[in-house]
């Protein structure tokens, strides 16, 4: 058995080596390689004893041979391929044991230079991988340090079977597209290039998707133009495992913390805050997310910008919740939330919710056949400065709930209705098709406390129908984009009872 070794992460290839070592195998390797495998004591060829060539130009050609590839690709089935072999006195290659120069660590780094990132565009190991991956009924292809162990036990057996050959073809497949979507992000100079990879890891495996019958996973998108998400350096803290919907709503969740800088709680229900509120405290920040709808709040998910502390997590610990995630616990807090067992406990980095969804991150959306891609939606500097369209300016403490429940408006599904009153959401319509049903429904869930209120709608009203029902109900303001062609009959309607309307020239749809 004739092996080629070249790898970038050497991790445990020198115990590898010499299990096929020990397996009678001769080893070919290269540069770094070579030299590493012959300080632990493995006895190792020059590549160039294959060739007959010696390196070039600093390393960047030492494999690209044809008495390299030839030996690889040629299919032991074929009569003509093993004499044509035989006349340019090639002998085959039985394994190919490879490794990508580290691309994506190299252009992580801050003030990497564009030639420092080039010279790390390794090209014959893709080229090695892909030809052994291509004839991998006769050429074993291993890219991943974790497949190793069971090769050797399988190498012991003294069989490998045809399905185990394409599992690892496969994975080599995997390993070089993800490389070169790596370096094409780096080189891409377009916001919408016209052709795109999406390179994904699997991060772990899910007990289920929306429903117990489907089958799920979690994915981490890897872009070197993008920090990583924070959803990659999730910590796990107690609970059972974390499901599907649990990351939905904690996206949801995370996504509309990132527009509230002073603490903030939001009680998730099917990726739409039931609960939301502000304060200067977070213990009373979490009471008044919770007096939003506290029926709705059983068995949601309790989100934080800020780390829980005892307090808070004693009021926590009085309601029903399926999940908290949070940028940390105080060690008291966790210790007491960590009683209920069934509560799933995760913490995000620290600055993972005020940095989440960048203007500059893509939004990926699967319909049937392909990928709707637009980025981030985000709340502009003009937003929170919205302009007076109304008789009447809004009050000081009328345009700090109305920017409050602009920002909560945005987060939820189209037609998105938000009825708030001191930095706490009162009630909210959402995914209704008709947007005065939106209207209703936050009147209905906010009652009585709809009273000295302020309304946010996440696109413009098309008729005064929706304002006027609000109005009627004691909301005195209300803060929406604008642009229908019935503004003029809108704030006629509000001018009429003495209220306040201002627009921010932006709509957030979310559907």
């Amino acid at each position: 058995m004739r092996v080629i070794i070249s790898v970038s992460n050497k991790s445990g290839v020198a115990d590898f080596a010499r299990g096929l070592q020990e397996l009678n195998a001769e080893i070919y390797s290269t540069g770094g390689t070579k030299k590493s495998l012959e300080d632990s004591g493995i006895k190792v060829h020059s590549i160039s004893e294959i060739t007959g060539f010696p390196e070039i130009l600093g390393g960047r050609v030492k494999t690209l041979h044809p008495a390299v590839h030839g030996g690889i690709l040629a299919r032991r089935d074929l009569p003509q391929h093993l004499a044509e072999l035989d006349q340019n006195h090639i002998a085959t290659i039985d394994m190919v044991v490879v490794n990508l120069y580290p691309f994506v660590e190299t252009v992580s780094r801050k003030g990497v230079s564009l030639d420092e990132a080039v010279e790390n565009i390794d090209i014959g190991g893709p080229t090695m991988i892909r030809s052994a991956a291509k004839n991998f009924p006769a050429v074993l292809v291993v890219v991943d340090p974790a497949d190793y162990d069971q090769l050797l036990q399988n190498l012991r057996r003294g069989k490998i079977e045809l399905e185990e050959r394409k599992r690892l073809a496969q994975k080599a497949f995997q390993h070089v597209a993800i490389y070169d979507t790596a370096i094409s992000q780096y080189l891409n100079e377009r916001s919408f290039p016209e052709e795109m990879t999406i390179a994904l890891k699997k991060a772990y495996g899910l007990r289920y998707g929306e429903n117990p019958h489907q089958e799920a996973a979690f994915y981490v998108e890897q872009n070197v133009r993008q920090a990583q998400s924070c959803f990659a350096s999730l910590t796990h803290l107690g609970g059972p495992e974390v499901s599907f919907n649990n990351l939905l709503d904690f996206d949801a969740a995370l996504n509309l913390l990132s527009s509230f800088s002073d603490p903030t709680v939001a009680v998730m229900k099917h990726t739409n805050p039931c609960g939301l509120a502000s304060r200067d405290n977070l213990t009373e920040a979490y009471v008044e997310a919770l007096s939003g709808d506290p029926v709705a709040a059983f068995g949601g998910v309790v989100a934080s910008n800020q780390v829980i502390d005892l307090g808070t997590a004693r009021e926590i610990d009085k309601t029903h919740y399926d999940a908290i995630i949070a940028p940390g616990y105080e060690d008291e807090a966790l210790e007491l939330l960590s009683r209920k067992k069934a509560l799933r406990l995760l913490q995000v980095p620290p600055g993972c919710v005020s940095s989440y969804g960048s203007a500059s991150c893509f939004d990926f959306r699967h319909v049937q056949g392909g990928f709707l891609v637009q980025s981030h939606d985000f709340l502009s500097d003009s937003e929170l400065q919205p302009h007076t369209v109304s008789r009447r300016s809004p009050t000081e403490e009328e345009l700090s709930d109305l920017i409050f429940a602009w920002k909560a408006v945005k987060a939820i599904k189209s037609n998105a209705i938000v009825i708030a009153r001191n930095r706490t959401l009162l009630g909210m319509g959402a995914g209704q098709p008709s947007r005065v049903v939106s209207v209703e429904l936050a009147l209905e869930r906010a009652g009585d406390r709809a009273r000295a209120s302020v309304l946010a709608s996440d696109a413009f009203f098309p008729f005064p129908d929706g304002p006027e029902l609000a109005l009627k109900r004691g909301v005195t303001a209300i803060v929406e984009p604008g642009g229908s062609v019935k503004d003029a009959e809108v704030i006629d309607v509000v001018n009429s009872c003495d209220g306040t309307l201002v627009f921010t020239d932006t709509r957030h749809f979310r559907h």
